[in-house]
C-alpha cells in the first residue's frame, strides 16, 4: 500500500519484520552465528513459497483446544491455499481439519464447542465466500449460508442459537457460470470514495448486517441502506449486537466512524453510543470493539487526533452504553492495538507497538498502568483470551517464522512446530539490532543482516532494505526475503525511519507532507554506519522496497548517485498522478490538500519524476497490473522517466495481480528478479 495497513510489519507483499552500545559489541553480535554447516543448503528464490503461514489462534470452549490457520503454496495450482487446524492445548496434538483444494478461515468454536465455523468459497475463487459449519462430533462441513455477496466476517451469540454476518452485496459484475457469456453491464460510479484494491470499483456496493438462526438457517437483514457496516459483537447477554458504521450525508468524505447498538430483530434501529476517528472499514486497521464482561460498556482502539490520519496515535476508549467514553492510555506514546477484557472486567489486553517489537500487555481499566506480560525481541501479532484465563499468541521472532505459542506466567511454550522441518536444513543469518544518528542527530533504530558465513574484516556487497507504510516498522519477527539476500552473500540493512510507527506520534508525523526529506537522510544514515564499520562495500550499494519501501527508493536515487542498483516495487514519483487514482483520496485531501489549491505540495511530493535527470542509478521496477493500491501507472511514469534518460530500467508487470502478489510463480519470479538484477551490478 501507499499507506500499509495500520501497525502491520510491511515490506515487499507485507512481509515484515536495543540499539548496540559500540563497535565492539554490534562485531560481537555478527560473528556469533556459526560458519554455515557443510551439511545444510543456501536459500534461495524458491524458498520464498517455503514457509508455512501460521495465524489466528482460537481457544474452543473448554480450553483444551486451539483453532487456527496454515497457508502454503501449492505449487502445482499456483495459488496459496490456507487450510484449518488445531492443536491441543498441552502441544502434544496436531490435527488437519479441513484439506479441500480450496482455501478455509476464520476458524471459530461455537459457544458449546459443538461446531467449528469458517468461510469459504469452496466451488472456485469466483464464487462468494460463505459460512461453513463442522460438526466435532463427525462428518463433512456443511455450507449453511448462500448469499449472492460474500460474507465478509461474523461472531456467534452467546448462548450458540445465532451468528451476526457482515454480507457484501453482490457484485453484477463479478463472473458466473450464467453470466459467464453475456456482456458485463456498465460500472456506474457516484461515490467519493470509489476504488479500493482488491475490491475493485466499490459503486453502490455496500457491507450490511445479518443475524443468522443456526436451526433455521434463516438470515435477516438488520441494516438496510447506503451504508457500510464493520466489525460486529455480541453483547455478553445476547440482546445487542454492536457494529461499526460511517453514517450521514456523504460518510465517504470522512474518518468519523460511528460505534452503533442494534437489538438482533429486523425492523430495530441502530443506537450511537460513540463517535471516534480512525479507518475501520476500507482499510481494515481496526480490530472489534470489545464487550466489558457486565455489558455496560466496550473498548476499542481509535486515533488519538483525527486530524492526523494514520499517522495519529492508536489510544485505548472505554465506551459506556450510557455515558461519555473516556480515554484511558493517552498519556502512553505508543500504540495499544486490538483490545480485550479479561473475564473479571478489570484488565484491558492490548498489544502495545514499541521500537522494533510487539508485546501483548495488559492495561489497568481504571488507572491506565500498562504490564507487559511477554517482552524481549519479538513481533506477537494475533492473540486470543479462553476459559481458565488461557492465552494463545501468534509469536515470531528474527530466526523463526510465527508460530502458536501458549502464554504462561510470563512465559511462551510452543504449541505448533510447521516450520521446523524446513529451519532444520538451513543456516540462518544473524540479525543484529543497530541504533545510528541521522544527519541531524535523531536517533534511528535499524538492523543489520549479515551471511551465515560473515567473515568480520570483509565488505560484501550491500541491500538498503526499505519498509513500507510509511506509518509501519520492521521488527523483530522472521524475514525470508532478508533470509535470502544474506544466503546469496549480501549483507541487508534495514531502518525504522521518521514516518514509522513504534516510536511514539511526533517521530511518525515528522515525515507529514514532506515525503521523502528527513526520511531518506535517515535511510542513509544506516548505510553510512555499515560503510563505517568496514561491513558494507561503498562500491556495491543496493537499494530496494515495496510500497511505500518502493516510494522511498525512489526518492532515495533521485538525491543519492552512490547505488548501484535499485529494486522500486508498487511505487509512486509524482503525487499529483495518485490523486483520483488510487484508493488514497481521503488520505490526500487531509495531508497534501487538493491539487488545485496546493500545487506547490503536490510538487514538492513529485520529486522523484520531476528529477529523473539525476537518477543514474540502474532501476528495477515492479507492479500488480489490477493494483489499486499503487495504481501501475505509477511505475509505468517512472519507467518511461529512466528510459527517457538513457539509464538502464526494466518493468515487470504481473497479470492479475493486486498491490500484494498471490500466485507462488509470481512471488518466485520477484525473488529471482530482485536477485538477477543486484548480482548484476553489484557482484
Amino acid at each position: 500500500m501507499l499507506r500499509q495497513a495500520h501497525r502491520k510489519v510491511a515490506s515487499d507483499n507485507d512481509n515484515m519484520l536495543r540499539s548496540i552500545a559500540c563497535i565492539a559489541l554490534l562485531v560481537l553480535v555478527c560473528n556469533a552465528s556459526p560458519a554455515a554447516d557443510a551439511t545444510r543448503r543456501a536459500l534461495t528464490a524458491a524458498d520464498i513459497n517455503s514457509i508455512q503461514e501460521v495465524a489466528d489462534p482460537q481457544i474452543s470452549p473448554d480450553a483444551n483446544w486451539v483453532a487456527y490457520t496454515v497457508r502454503s503454496a501449492h505449487l502445482e495450482k499456483d495459488k496459496r491455499v490456507t487450510h484449518v487446524w488445531m492443536t491441543s492445548w498441552d502441544g502434544q496434538r496436531s490435527v488437519q481439519l479441513t484439506n479441500s483444494e480450496d482455501s478455509e478461515h476464520a476458524p471459530r468454536w461455537s459457544p458449546d464447542g459443538r461446531y467449528l465455523s469458517f468461510l469459504s468459497a469452496r466451488g472456485g475463487e469466483d464464487e462468494p465466500e460463505q459460512l461453513w459449519l463442522m460438526n466435532r462430533s463427525g462428518g463433512e462441513a456443511q455450507v449453511v449460508t448462500s448469499f449472492k455477496g460474500d460474507v465478509l466476517d461474523y461472531e456467534w451469540s452467546p448462548d450458540g442459537r445465532r451468528i451476526a454476518l457482515i454480507v457484501m452485496d453482490e457484485d453484477p459484475h463479478r463472473p458466473t457460470e450464467a453470466n459467464k457469456d453475456k456482456t458485463p453491464p456498465p460500472i456506474v460510479i457516484d461515490r467519493f470514495y470509489f476504488k479500493e484494491d482488491e475490491t475493485g470499483y466499490l459503486g453502490a456496493l455496500r457491507r450490511h448486517l445479518y443475524v443468522f438462526d443456526v436451526a433455521s438457517r434463516k438470515a435477516e437483514l438488520l441494516t438496510p441502506g447506503a451504508f457500510d457496516e464493520n466489525l460486529p459483537a455480541w453483547s455478553p447477554d445476547g440482546s445487542l449486537i454492536s457494529f461499526v458504521s460511517k453514517r450521514g450525508a456523504d460518510p465517504d468524505r470522512s474518518n468519523d466512524n460511528g460505534l452503533f447498538v442494534i437489538a438482533p430483530r429486523a425492523g430495530s434501529e441502530p443506537r450511537l453510543v460513540t463517535v471516534f476517528h480512525g479507518d475501520a472499514g476500507d482499510s481494515g486497521w481496526m480490530t472489534t470493539p470489545a464487550w466489558r464482561p457486565d455489558g455496560r460498556a466496550l473498548v476499542l482502539s481509535v486515533n488519538r487526533d483525527p486530524r492526523l490520519i494514520y499517522y495519529a496515535q492508536q489510544d485505548l476508549m472505554i465506551a459506556p452504553l450510557e455515558g461519555a467514553a473516556r480515554m484511558i492510555s493517552d498519556d502512553i506514546d505508543r500504540n495499544l492495538i486490538s483490545p480485550r477484557w479479561s473475564a473479571d472486567g478489570r484488565w484491558i489486553y492490548a498489544f502495545i507497538e514499541d521500537d522494533r517489537n510487539q508485546h501483548l500487555a495488559r492495561v489497568d481499566a481504571a488507572t491506565g498502568r500498562l504490564e507487559r506480560l511477554l517482552a524481549g525481541r519479538r513481533e506477537t501479532a494475533e492473540y486470543d483470551v479462553g476459559p481458565k484465563n488461557r492465552i494463545a499468541i501468534l509469536d515470531s521472532t528474527v530466526d523463526r517464522p510465527a508460530e502458536i505459542f501458549a502464554l504462561e506466567g510470563g512465559k511462551s511454550r510452543q504449541l505448533t512446530h510447521h516450520n521446523d522441518a524446513w529451519l532444520a536444513t538451513l543456516p540462518l543469518a544473524s540479525v543484529a539490532e543497530i541504533s545510528v544518528k541521522s544527519k541531524d542527530g535523531t536517533q534511528i533504530s535499524g538492523f543489520l543482516v549479515t551471511p551465515p558465513d560473515y567473515v568480520a574484516g570483509k565488505r560484501y556487497p550491500t541491500i538498503l532494505q526499505i519498509h513500507g507504510g510509511p506509518v509501519s516498522q520492521y521488527a523483530n519477527a522472521f524475514m525470508p526475503m532478508w533470509q535470502i539476500f544474506a544466503s546469496q552473500g549480501y549483507v541487508v540493512v534495514a531502518a525504522n525511519p521518521r514516518g514509522s510507527s513504534g516510536r511514539g506520534e511526533a517521530f511518525a508525523t515528522a515525515i507529514w507532507a514532506e515525503w521523502g526529506g528527513k526520511d531518506t537522510e535517515d535511510v542513509l544514515a544506516v548505510v553510512d554506519y555499515a560503510v563505517a564499520q568496514g561491513i558494507a562495500d561503498p562500491a556495491r550499494l543496493g537499494v530496494g522496497g515495496w510500497s511505500y519501501g518502493g516510494i522511498l527508493t525512489d526518492y532515495v536515487i533521485a538525491k543519492d548517485a552512490r547505488f548501484k542498483a535499485a529494486t522500486s516495487g508498487a511505487s509512486i514519483g509524482n503525487a499529483l498522478a495518485g490523486y483520483g487514482t488510487d484508493m488514497y483520496v481521503r488520505e490526500y485531501e487531509a495531508e497534501l490538500g487538493t491539487p488545485w489549491k496546493n500545487l506547490d505540495v503536490y510538487l514538492r511530493n513529485a520529486y522523484p519524476l520531476l528529477h529523473a535527470d539525476r537518477i543514474r542509478t540502474p532501476t528495477l521496477f515492479l507492479c500488480g497490473e489490477q493494483d489499486f493500491n499503487v495504481p501501475l501507472l505509477n511505475s509505468e511514469q517512472m519507467y518511461q522517466a529512466l528510459r527517457s534518460t538513457g539509464v538502464d530500467t526494466q518493468l515487470v508487470i504481473y497479470p492479475g495481480q493486486f498491490h500484494g502478489l498471490r500466485k507462488p510463480s509470481y512471488l518466485r519470479d520477484r525473488m529471482e528478479r530482485y536477485l538477477g538484477w543486484f548480482d548484476r551490478y553489484l557482484k
